[in-house]
């Protein structure tokens, strides 16, 4: 189901930068404003696409290599790792079918012609990086991530916390910050603090009357099309949605009218500026904390780019 932290933890790094500047076209200026990276809290979560994202990714495979080298996997030292720097591990027999229900942007369809196209099935895989399997015994050794029966020691060695690729990201960042947990779900990654104030940042702005107003003159122009949904969440997320992998035909009309009453009533601007005023707030008053995040990923890029220096 859409919503903003979700697909801040699973699409967010992939978005390409996008400036919002006065467009006259209503068209324009909703699909400028509804990307990720047209809000400030972008700033501050790096693009593993980059160069200092490669670079991570790299020195964690060749720490996590040399890791699961000790615990025993004796096969894992003829592994070449240049090969796996955009890859994540994934049980063997566990690559289940994903939705392709909702997107990667804050406010869904803003696009009619589109969505009458592809109704909601809109979301694409994420590119920076791919799936791949490992077995059981060398994914829990590679992830520390268990099911029931698993053993928590192999070949005789204890897993790490966080499995082997855990331990070699805690050395290239340092101690991991204190778990937090967000809209029911726990976030204990290193740009947490960004993801939390993201979330906070929209439940303040949805508290609003400006935003208030917005779905209820979304709200009736969708009613005037036939379609009764309270805002656009409720009718991205309608549950007939999921029950096929392809958009059904009530689906498409569906979403091309949320799209073109979202055109109609100004509702990305409106929203948008709300939620970008209180991310703007929340980086004044955490600018420190904020500053110091930034200063730990280029700390860590540094590291992992001396670890695949000594490596190579």
């Amino acid at each position: 189901m859409r919503k903003v932290l979700p697909l801040a933890l699973t699409g967010l790094f992939a978005l390409t930068a996008c400036q919002a500047a006065g467009h006259d076209d209503p068209a324009d200026q909703a699909r400028d404003l509804n990307t990720m990276s047209a809000f400030p809290l972008h700033a501050y979560i790096p693009d593993p696409a980059s160069d200092g994202g490669k670079a991570i990714s790299r020195a964690q495979w060749i720490l996590g290599k040399q890791c699961m080298v000790r615990l025993g996997f004796a096969g894992f030292a003829a592994l070449d790792t240049k090969g796996l720097e955009s890859t994540y591990p994934v049980r063997q027999g566990r690559l289940a079918h994903r939705s392709r229900v909702g997107d990667d942007t804050p406010y869904g369809v803003v696009d009619p012609d589109l969505a009458a196209e592809h109704g909601y099935h809109n979301q694409q895989p994420d590119t920076s990086a791919q799936p791949l399997e490992w077995a059981a015994d060398q994914y829990t050794a590679l992830t520390g991530t268990f099911e029931s029966g698993d053993s928590h020691v192999t070949h005789g060695h204890r897993i790490p916390e966080g499995g082997c690729l855990g331990q070699a990201t805690r050395k290239i960042y340092g101690a991991p910050p204190e778990t937090t947990k967000v809209n029911g779900l726990k976030l204990s990654g290193y740009y947490s603090l960004a993801l939390e104030f993201w979330y906070e940042s929209q439940k303040e702005a949805r508290k609003d009357p400006a935003w208030k107003k917005a779905d209820r003159a979304w709200s009736a122009c969708m009613k005037k099309k036939g379609f009764r949904y309270p805002d656009p969440d409720k009718a991205s997320t309608d549950f007939d949605w999921y029950r096929n992998e392809k958009p059904s035909g009530k689906e498409k009309e569906t979403a091309a009218a949320d799209a073109r009453c979202k055109l109609d009533t100004d509702y990305v601007p409106a929203v948008y500026s709300l939620e970008a005023r209180e991310q703007k707030t929340l980086i004044s008053k955490n600018k420190e904390k904020l500053n110091a995040l930034r200063s730990a990923d280029a700390r860590a890029v540094r590291n992992a780019r001396t670890i695949v220096k000594d490596a190579a």
